[in-house]
């Protein structure tokens, strides 16, 4: 609650008309700044001054026309009338207070029997702030306060103060300052909503905006994971492999060597795509993102860190997303063949009918390691991928030994949904 309210004491138009100032930068206008040009900022001069030369002239064209009904001005009743209209200097920063103040500074003028006029602005001003800064009940409490004291003079106190000879009120003044009254409530209840509301929307605005940057970032980690891990491994295979063959058979060395820079180029090309996203938002990537007509080179990275790779299944048209996904899938996948099974043969099945894309990726296994069951960031991965599409992955061992990734896409998805 009293962030909230400290969120309305600026008004309107100081504290949103940018946005809201941080925390640091309200605490320096609350506690004073750094000098008289910080002092007169925190306070609203110039709407005080307009209200203050209203509400006398106001007054003194009141006094005219009720000559010889009410008690002629004089000190006091001007000096009553600076301070209701003086106090508003401070309604923003003590919002409470000054819906008090201005509503006993009205209470004295009106039990003193001056002319009815505008000193009743003041308690209207302070009331529509307090009650937008969030402090209802104060606001409330102090407007109806002044009505009870309207009602004490003018039915039973007008006997005993000035101006002498005077008469009860009407009932139907009555319902004109209850209407009056009503309707500073009811416009300070409306800016109060209208303000929580605009607060509201700027806050999932914010929020979405900050799920919007975290879905980037875990996009930006898929993509840097899938293309690192798959090269990195395919780089590893081959570098032993040319570490091994290097003195006993340097031409199958030298083969191994072309592989592991044909992998590390490829890699340093998808590297920059991704990053390249980093860029202006809206800006449209300069390169194509992979999809599975892209599959073929896979086989052959395969083949290259020994592992066959039979593929059944036409490749099928797709959605930039789910082509984007499901070469993904396939590429990590084989990536967790290469380093996690003993077996030298996969095979990966497409399938595509009723808006769905089947793909099944299987080895014969046996697991090479303790994490061959793919609980590291590759499964997580390829499910998120997945997930955002609407789609799933199911990865585990099969009935017969060795592994299976079954994945389940939507046809057309991302930006066609």
């Amino acid at each position: 609650m009293d962030e909230q309210r400290t969120h309305g004491r600026g008004g309107p138009g100081r504290w949103w008309r940018n946005g809201p100032p941080s925390w640091p930068r309200r605490r320096e206008l609350r506690e004073g700044g750094s000098g008289p040009q910080a002092r007169d900022a925190r306070l609203p001069w110039p709407s005080t001054l307009v209200v203050t030369a209203f509400v006398l002239a106001g007054s003194n064209f009141a006094a005219h026309v009720q000559e010889g009904e009410r008690v002629r001005l004089d000190v006091l009743a001007r000096v009553l009338l600076v301070v209701a209209s003086g106090l508003l200097l401070w309604r923003q920063r003590h919002p409470v207070a000054v819906v008090f103040g201005t509503a006993s500074a009205a209470a004295l003028y009106l039990g003193a029997g001056y002319p009815y006029g505008p000193v009743f602005l003041t308690v209207a001003v302070a009331c529509f702030t307090a009650v937008v800064a969030g402090y209802r009940r104060a606001a409330w409490t102090a407007l109806g306060l002044l009505w009870a004291v309207h009602l004490l003079v003018a039915h039973w106190l007008y006997r005993w103060l000035p101006p002498t000879g005077d008469e009860p009120a009407s009932y139907a003044q009555e319902i004109v300052v209850a209407g009056w009254a009503a309707a500073i409530v009811a416009a300070a209840e409306l800016a109060r909503v209208r303000r929580e509301q605009w607060a509201r929307e700027r806050a999932e605005r914010a929020q979405v905006a900050r799920r919007r940057a975290d879905e980037e970032r875990l996009r930006i980690a898929r993509e840097l994971h899938d293309v690192l891990a798959h090269s990195l491994s395919v780089i590893n295979v081959q570098s032993g492999v040319g570490l091994a063959l290097l003195d006993s058979d340097p031409e199958q060395a030298r083969t191994a060597l072309t592989t592991i820079k044909s992998a590390s180029k490829e890699a340093l090309g998808e590297v920059r795509q991704v990053l390249e996203s980093l860029r202006t938002p809206g800006d449209a990537p300069r390169t194509p993102a992979p999809g599975l007509d892209r599959l073929p080179e896979l086989v052959e990275q395969a083949a290259r860190a020994g592992l066959t790779v039979e593929v059944t299944g036409r490749t099928p048209r797709l959605s930039p997303h789910t082509d984007l996904a499901a070469f993904r899938i396939v590429q990590e996948a084989l990536t967790n063949v290469v380093r996690h099974s003993g077996s030298r043969h996969a095979r990966v099945r497409l399938d595509q009918g009723g808006g769905t894309l089947r793909l099944r990726i299987d080895d014969d296994g046996p697991a090479t390691g303790a994490d061959a069951g793919g609980s590291g960031n590759g499964l997580a991965g390829m499910r998120e991928r997945a997930a955002a599409l609407g789609g799933t992955i199911e990865a585990g061992p099969r009935p017969d030994g060795g592994f299976r990734v079954l994945a389940v896409l939507p046809a057309r998805a991302g930006e066609d949904r």
